[in-house]
């Protein structure tokens, strides 16, 4: 039987994730965050905001997450024909992934934006027929020597 290596026995390492994801939305709201008349603001911008921070308290938030280094962090948040689209980028040098905190922060950037634009969203049961949260997934993984590491 192998024996599992200790978190603190690995050594430090370049890693770095990217997640993408989608929030389909009606048509109308599509055209509304395009005019810019969405009640509570810009819903992009917050959006990226909202996304940025949530990479960096994704342990808060995620029980087996291992706060870690982040070296840099990014979220690109645009509109495309039926709804937005979300890419998330973290890189640490450290022990442990960040796939986990790309994935946080595409999810609460698309949350944002369906927080922001709910009320142009619901049907007049308050439900959510035509909003969805799609393929929030990680599309690329890296994993290197970190520089001047033996």
């Amino acid at each position: 039987m192998t024996q599992q290596r200790r978190l603190h026995e690995k050594p430090l390492v370049y890693r770095r994730a990217v997640a993408r994801g989608r929030l389909r939305l009606r048509a109308a709201t599509v055209r509304a965050i395009r005019s810019g008349t969405i009640e509570k603001g810009d819903p992009l911008s917050a959006a990226e905001l909202a996304g940025v921070l949530a990479i960096k308290r994704t342990p808060e938030l995620l029980p087996h997450c291992h706060p870690i280094r982040l070296t840099g962090s990014r979220v690109d948040v645009r509109l495309g024909a039926r709804g937005v689209i979300v890419e998330a980028e973290a890189e640490a040098i450290d022990r442990t992934g960040v796939e986990m905190e790309t994935l946080v922060g595409a999810s609460i950037a698309l949350l944002t934006v369906w927080d922001m634009v709910k009320y142009l969203e619901k049907d007049p049961d308050g439900t959510y027929p035509s909003t969805a949260l799609e393929s929030i997934r990680v599309v690329r993984k890296e994993k290197r020597p970190a520089e001047g590491s033996p």
